[in-house]
């Protein structure tokens, strides 16, 4: 028999995270602990946080969605310990509490934190990882820019759109005028914040400095418009937010087909779980359409979860998984970020999660 409970906390983070959706101090976390009821130590635990204003499933009764989750695992406990595809299924509104299901019942099954054995999981490979320089003002930029390339990223990520575009190509500039690409690898991430008539001559002139991708560069919705960009970009443009609430085969599909875009960029508990990612990747794959996986926001019990899986799909791109280690109040996980990857220590001692997970 399975018990099966929510455990609610509020993370701090170690300094202002600037996003589009505004700037975080604070992030709300919930977390699902499944416990063996005849082996009170048989535990695993999945968080489930979606993201204000952005996540498809924060709604207002987003708790009692987790509580009625957590019953319905209760009364089905076998059922689900031995083909979870129903009930998992059934949260495909909810892909940040299906992930949450999804990641507990791993922990529970591994009994370890490496839940799937892979050189990752092993300590013998590390997951290469972007650089993420956060939205914020010209002069905090560019420090975080040269900290980032002297920490020895060869991929940096950029999230634009927050300050005057003349200066953020400045920015740029500043790191082309030091590495070329073969050395540091360009992303941006415009949050959709380009208008679709000026959205064209901004990528061109983006082009000028040899970026790898831009991110999202207007606002998710416009089918149309961002097909006709995606066909007349002159570097490659990746989709996120624009994949949000879609949870539907036949609708990923029809997105697909109709943007047709170079790549898109998997968040699990934005976009449908770790089972709704995979489903994702494999219609992009059939399509030509490359793909890669960034973590959102989580603390190191959700960073942990989607590594693991991550280093199953054996990723050859820099991936964006460096988000676990922001804040103040994190549990202690054997995850490090060495050069620019992501390492596991299997040697490292596991924490103990249940003492942290209690702790008020």
């Amino acid at each position: 028999m399975l018990k099966a409970e929510i455990i609610r906390k509020q993370l701090h983070f170690k300094q202002p995270a600037g996003t589009s959706r505004g700037v975080y101090t604070t992030r709300k976390v919930w977390y699902i602990l499944m416990t063996d009821t005849k082996n009170p130590k048989h535990v695993g635990v999945g968080e489930c946080a979606p993201l204000p204003a952005l996540s498809c499933d924060d709604v207002p009764e987003y708790e009692d969605v987790l509580k009625e989750t957590c019953r319905h695992l209760e009364e089905n406990s076998d059922t689900f310990l031995n083909n979870p595809s129903h009930i998992l299924q059934n949260l495909e509104a909810y892909p940040s509490i299906r992930f949450g299901v999804e990641t507990a019942l791993a922990h529970y099954q591994a009994q370890s934190l490496q839940f799937w054995h892979t050189p990752f999981s092993k300590g013998k490979e590390g997951i290469p990882i972007n650089g993420l320089i956060w939205m914020g003002n010209f002069d905090e930029m560019y420090h975080r820019i040269e900290e980032k390339m002297q920490q020895g990223f060869r991929c940096i990520k950029l999230k634009i759109g927050a300050i005057d575009f003349e200066k953020e190509l400045e920015l740029l500039a500043h790191i082309r005028n030091h590495f070329t690409p073969e050395q540091i690898e360009l992303r941006v991430d415009a949050n959709g914040a380009f208008s679709p008539t000026d959205a064209l001559e901004k990528l061109k002139r983006l082009s000028d400095y040899q970026l790898h991708s831009i991110e999202q560069p207007i606002r998710a919705g416009q089918w149309e418009e961002m097909a006709k960009l995606c066909e007349s970009t002159p570097f490659p443009i990746a989709l996120d937010e624009e994949l949000i609430g879609i949870n539907h085969r036949e609708e990923k599909i029809k997105l697909l087909d109709a943007i047709h875009p170079q790549y898109i960029i998997l968040k699990p508990s934005l976009h449908g779980g770790i089972g709704g990612s995979e489903e994702w990747i494999e219609l992009a794959a059939e399509r030509g359409i490359g793909s890669w996986v960034t973590s959102a926001l989580e603390s190191n019990i959700g960073l942990n979860a989607i590594a693991q899986w991550t280093a199953t799909l054996m990723p050859t791109l820099p991936q964006g998984l460096g988000t676990g280690m922001l804040f103040t109040d994190n549990i202690d996980y054997p995850l490090h970020i060495e050069g620019d990857c992501l390492w596991y220590h299997p040697e490292e001692n596991e924490p103990d999660i249940l003492t942290w997970l209690k702790n008020k």
